[in-house]
């Protein structure tokens, strides 16, 4: 397999998120999306971890599976807010054991009715570290092109972000659509001395109350003119178009400035994805 702060230095990369199946349906068509999707020769693709660990066993069966069976390695999201460091050392462990090399360390969100979290962590960093002391992993971070919701302000957000890349290898963004923001913090990051490769993510707006949702969740402008065309139509089909021909727009952008590589969020589906990549040519 390959570290992806490595794969990041050589070229630009392109890459896939999924998240873990909760039935035998959903396994199926997910296995069904990878394949589909690996014809395009990815970079290295992510799963994610649902919230205070509900996911665990999944998450951790996906990626090794996709580790063990096909060619590019698939890095692990993993939460630490409610897990001890016992439980999570065991599951880095388990990960390192079975040729999982790549972690993308997250602090996790709080409980929703504000009740303590509990565990040994606080801080995305703090998992870093934990990371860093068992060894043998490439270490990503999440970043938020517009801040995230919970900051207390830009500089103070821009200033953690800047402390978890020194001890990371690089960062992932959540999804955006204003290739300004993710310029803009490109810059901001600079600014504080901070030179680690920072992945834009992006997303096909193929279901736009449920992006709609995630996103007023995570503080993305979201462009109205896009929102009032997918939802001006009821056709498939042609909110399949829209949402391609405006990912790739952005795609395009983003590449010309220069970044150093393309992440796309699936939903678990190829169709969008694979549009994208043919309209902006990427894959290899």
């Amino acid at each position: 397999m390959a570290k992806i702060g490595d794969l990041l230095s050589s070229e630009p990369t392109l890459s896939f998120e999924f998240f873990p199946p909760k039935s035998d349906e959903a396994q199926r068509s997910l296995e069904k999306t990878v394949a589909e999707l690996a014809e395009t020769h990815p970079s290295f693709v992510s799963v994610t971890y649902g919230a205070g660990g509900s996911t665990r066993e999944r998450t951790r069966d996906v990626v090794v599976d996709i580790c063990t069976n096909q060619p590019f390695p698939a890095m692990a999201h993993l939460t630490c807010v409610g897990h001890t460091r016992e439980d999570l050392r065991a599951l880095l462990e388990d990960y390192r054991d079975h040729g999982v090399e790549n972690i993308l360390a997250l602090a996790g969100d709080p409980p929703a009715d504000g009740s303590p979290a509990g565990g040994d962590f606080t801080y995305a960093l703090e998992l870093v570290e934990l990371v860093r002391e068992v060894g043998g992993f490439s270490i990503g971070v999440a970043a938020h092109p517009e801040v995230h919701p919970r900051s207390a302000d830009r500089p103070s957000d821009r200033g953690h972000l800047a402390a978890k890349l020194a001890a990371a290898d690089f960062a992932l963004t959540q999804f955006f659509f204003h290739a300004e923001d993710y310029l803009r913090m490109v810059d901001e990051l600079s600014a504080l001395g901070c030179d680690k490769p920072v992945l834009p993510g992006v997303i096909p707006v193929v279901n736009p109350v449920s992006v709609k949702r995630f996103a007023v969740m995570n503080g993305a402008r979201t462009p109205d003119d896009l929102w009032d065309r997918l939802e001006a139509t009821a056709d498939p089909a042609e909110r399949l178009r829209i949402a391609v021909d405006h990912c790739a727009g952005l795609v395009t952008e983003l590449l010309d400035a220069g970044v150093p590589g393309i992440h796309l969020y699936t939903l678990n589906q190829a169709a969008a994805a694979l549009g994208v990549i043919e309209q902006a040519g990427l894959g290899r």
